[in-house]
């Protein structure tokens, strides 16, 4: 029951429009603009996306719904002059689903409503065709037995198969009246069989199962999955749009498209869509057939292409986007029953963004929000590598980009299965149909035999930045026997493919890669400005810069040793967020820090620190001249004292063996000794961070000793050092005093020993819940913070990161707990209140106090967002996400509603 008994929960086509999307749904409210635009639209109606919420929480519909159904058919078929399932000139009505946000094939489309063993008859006689009433019957009852009763929809394929191998044809429209009346006896006896029940005869069941089928579709496991994908919330709900039929099965002067304003791989401005002669909406994104180019529209029919064109162009300027559109044509009579903005590849969407500021349909604020940086993150990847030898197999349509490399993989279960084993697949099908979501998730890359750049396997793919190939007819794809053959070679499963979706080549065995040209850009070795630049180069650079001169966020790198920090530099970095000293300490130089640890007399503990100082020093020497005049935030020593230690298990085994031999290493035993007193059952919670500066005398003096002494040395050579040193894991602001008062005389020890004025910052890093409740008390010793998040995240839901990761958090993602892992993508609720907390707490005490992020989450598009809206002054992350930080941040400042559909 709905709580409100005013509510409206259905619209007619005529009453809403493009901004209505949460209650109509993208489509109906794109169906609703097109009939306000004066548009060919057929007539209908939407149901709302309330009325599914009732439903979903009720477990039935609006008690309100059923009778506003009822008024609005009567309506279309007083408009239609004719009656639902009318036995002798029926009116025939299609269901769809229609979300906030597109979601390809989460629900597959019912066509032909109102067909039954009466009107079939009605409706030859009104077409005049008997050929196409039949068709259009068996197309009703296999989608209906399908979508609606929950059939193997390969029963129906199957069936089909079968009908067209007895007549020895390879296309459905060769099977003619006769063919299809027995096909369609054979595929009521499936639904009978398989569902349990006859196939409904009454047209008002048929509509109302088929509603009803919409609003349960939301919930599919299929639909979650999408969900949990492209990062939609679960509570939205889907439309239902009832549209009357139009028939593009009537012969050859009929047919239907899918057409784009601009390609949708490239973003280039041309005539770039798919048609079907003698077919009905679905046949193109199924697939099942193979389209010609939307241009040869123009010689079948050209006053409907011409029409077309005209109507794309409307669009295109109302929408100010790429547009995608679906229509189909009746015995010459165009009709639109789809629009909305369209689904594009990343290299698209820079594009597209700079041609609609040139052509002064948007400005550059704008521009920059149809970006994003998950879409720049694919564009840096490596490309295959053009003076390579291959081996060519075949070549499809390029749907979408990128370079994918794997093994050949034939069903959705296999792909799943081996990624989940840490293997790169290419999922090999003929079609790829939504049952098929999972596997093109998991899968590096897609190929199929059918289908065109508006088939489903293009259309999800290219939303989720999967690198596909499709149509490539040569290729023979068996499925059963998982393999592939072209002109004589088989591919098995598990041979190695690669797949190329920017020029729809596919190659045997593996292709070398090679840098992107967005990559070459920021590294510097390719100029936008240059007379040769590449075009998507000359976009992206574009987009930087305006991002660049709107945000607030400095973005920094984490980086620990000059060759990074040098190449985070030519990435745009403004400074170092985060210089990770622990790794300064591997390799040769463990040995080193064992002999720290092994310090039993204060003589040997400052023989071990006076070995590390110059190596420390130098590396901050490098570490400064690289990033000259700009800042470099050095963390003292953070991780647990046991990575700095032998494997207890491993060096026990080596002092038996060697008390075995009677060879006795005295180092070891004294380390085997040190392992044991110092071990931990949950070393991540134990002797880390400021813990171990204050347990361990001089190992933070050192460090900080190294970095003043770098610094002087810098200035002396006239750099300009920025040195700030953060002091990890502080959970209280004694922890802090102690070390600043020790790490302050040491630096005035430098300054008096050089004569030169040193400027060192000295601040913390919040990991800790405690610290984040505390951080008005810490500030009063802290000239800046920088929040680390994966640490935060850890203690803050009582998470060991790599043990979950590997155990449980699959299936808090399938069960919906995490719509994304909090580690990828900040936690707001829980994190990010703590830092917000922190970041008001610690500026009311100091109100110039510094803030940054070091965290993973400094590079994730979603959490920079957070980190502008809280007030941090920066983020860093890793070198090779920098352009993408930098971008969203340049986001974040310039954020502001729009018409685009960026998911």
């Amino acid at each position: 029951m709905s709580e409100n008994k005013d509510q409206k929960f259905v619209y007619d086509f005529t009453e809403g429009n493009k901004d209505l999307k949460d209650l109509l749904g993208g489509k109906g409210a794109n169906l609703a603009e097109m009939t306000n635009l004066g548009l060919p639209v057929p007539p209908g109606f939407t149901i709302t996306t309330e009325a599914c919420k009732v439903y979903l929480e009720s477990g039935d519909e609006p008690a309100e719904l059923r009778d506003e159904v009822s008024a609005h058919l009567d309506a279309l078929e007083q408009k239609m002059g004719k009656k639902l399932g009318q036995a002798d000139n029926p009116l025939l009505v299609s269901v769809r689903s229609g979300a906030k946000f597109s979601m390809p094939g989460m629900m597959d489309t019912v066509l032909n409503i109102g067909l039954s063993d009466e009107s079939v008859a009605g409706l030859a006689q009104q077409a005049g065709d008997e050929r196409f009433a039949w068709d259009s019957y068996r197309r009703l009852i296999q989608m209906f037995g399908k979508t609606v009763l929950g059939v193997d929809g390969e029963l129906f394929e199957d069936a089909l198969e079968e009908a067209k191998a007895a007549k020895k044809v390879t296309v459905d429209t060769d099977l003619d009246a006769a063919d299809l009346k027995k096909l369609v006896k054979q595929f009521k006896k499936i639904v009978k069989t398989e569902a349990g029940r006859d196939f409904p005869q009454d047209p008002r069941e048929q509509m109302d199962l088929a509603i009803c089928s919409v609003f349960e579709s939301w919930n599919t496991d299929r639909a979650k999955l999408y969900r949990r994908q492209e990062r939609i919330p679960g509570d939205l709900g889907t439309a239902v749009n009832i549209c009357s039929m139009v028939f593009g099965n009537l012969g050859p002067d009929s047919g239907t498209g899918v057409a784009f304003t601009r390609d949708p791989a490239s973003g280039h401005q041309g005539v770039y869509g798919d048609y079907l002669q003698n077919a009905q909406g679905e046949d193109v994104v199924a697939g099942i057939r193979n389209t010609v180019p939307l241009a040869d529209l123009e010689s079948i029919d050209k006053k409907s292409y011409d029409q077309l064109m005209q109507i794309m162009e409307t669009l295109e300027n109302h929408y100010k986007d790429l547009c995608d559109i679906e229509f189909t044509i009746e015995r010459g009579q165009l009709w639109m029953l789809q629009t909305r903005v369209g689904k594009r590849t990343a290299g698209a969407a820079f594009r597209i963004a700079t041609q609609l500021v040139d052509q002064g349909l948007i400005d550059e604020a704008e521009a920059l929000q149809r970006v994003n940086g998950a879409q720049l993150a694919q564009l840096m990847f490596p490309r295959f590598d053009d003076r390579a030898k291959t081996e060519l197999l075949g070549r499809g349509i390029a749907a979408s980009p990128g370079a994918a490399v794997g093994k050949a993989v034939f069903d959705s279960y296999t792909a799943v299965k081996w990624s989940r084993s840490g293997e790169k697949v290419i999922l090999i099908r003929r079609e790829t149909n939504p049952d098929d979501l999972d596997g093109m998730i998991a899968a590096e890359g897609i190929l199929t035999s059918r289908g065109g750049k508006t088939s489903h396997a293009a259309v999800v793919a290219r939303g989720m930045g999967k690198t596909c190939v499709c149509g490539a007819e040569e290729l023979e794809v068996d499925t059963k026997r998982r393999r592939m053959t072209v002109n004589g070679t088989v591919i098995e499963e598990g041979d190695l493919v690669s797949v190329d979706g920017s020029t729809g080549k596919v190659y045997k065995g593996e292709v070398p890669v090679v840098p992107s040209p967005v990559v070459e850009y920021f590294e510097g070795r390719m100029h936008a400005g240059a007379d040769d630049a590449d075009e998507l180069v000359q976009a992206v650079h574009r987009i930087m810069a305006y991002a660049d001169r709107v945000r607030r966020l400095r973005v920094r790198a984490n980086a620990d040793n000059a060759e990074d920090a040098l190449r985070a530099r030519r990435f745009g970095a403004q400074g170092i967020g985060l210089c990770r000293t622990e790794h300064m300490f591997l390799g040769e130089r463990r040995e080193m820090v064992e002999k720290l640890i092994l310090a039993d007399t204060d003589d040997e503990r400052e023989e071990a620190l006076r070995a590390l100082l110059p190596q420390q020093k130098q590396d901050f020497v490098e570490l400064f001249e690289a990033m000259d005049g700009l800042p470099v935030t050095v963390r003292l020593l953070d991780p647990p004292l046991h990575e700095f230690l032998p494997d207890i298990t491993e060096l026990s085994v080596r002092v038996a063996l060697a008390e075995a031999r009677k060879d006795h290493n005295e180092n070891d035993l004294r380390l085997l000794q040190a392992v044991h007193r110092l071990h931990e059952q949950n070393p991540m919670l134990g002797l880390r961070g400021v813990r171990l500066g204050l347990v361990i005398p001089g190992l933070f003096t050192m460090q900080v000793r190294a970095i003043a002494e770098a610094a002087a040395q810098r200035i002396e050579a006239k750099g300009d050092p920025r040195a700030e040193i953060m002091i990890p894991l502080v959970g209280t602001v004694q922890e802090l005093e102690i070390v600043r008062e020790e790490a302050e005389q040491v630096i005035a020890e430098v300054r008096q020993q050089t004569g030169i004025d040193l400027k060192l910052a000295l601040g913390t890093m919040i990991e800790l819940p405690r610290a984040a409740l505390t951080a008005g008390q810490i500030a009063e010793a802290a000239e800046f913070f920088s929040f680390g998040t994966n640490d935060l995240t850890q203690t803050v839901w009582g998470f060991s990161r790599d043990d979950v990761e590997a155990s449980f958090f699959t299936a808090y993602l399938e069960k919906g707990i995490f719509g994304v892992s909090p580690f990828e993508t900040i936690d707001k609720d829980g994190v990010g209140s703590l830092v917000r907390n922190a970041v008001e707490a610690g500026r009311a005490t100091r109100p110039d106090l510094k803030l940054g992020v070091c965290g993973e989450h400094g590079g994730d598009p979603e959490s920079v967002h957070f980190f502008h809206e809280v007030g941090l002054d920066y983020v860093s992350c890793s070198p090779f996400r920098i352009p993408v930080a930098r971008l969203e941040a340049g986001r974040a400042a310039a954020v502001r509603t729009t018409g685009s559909d960026s998911r």
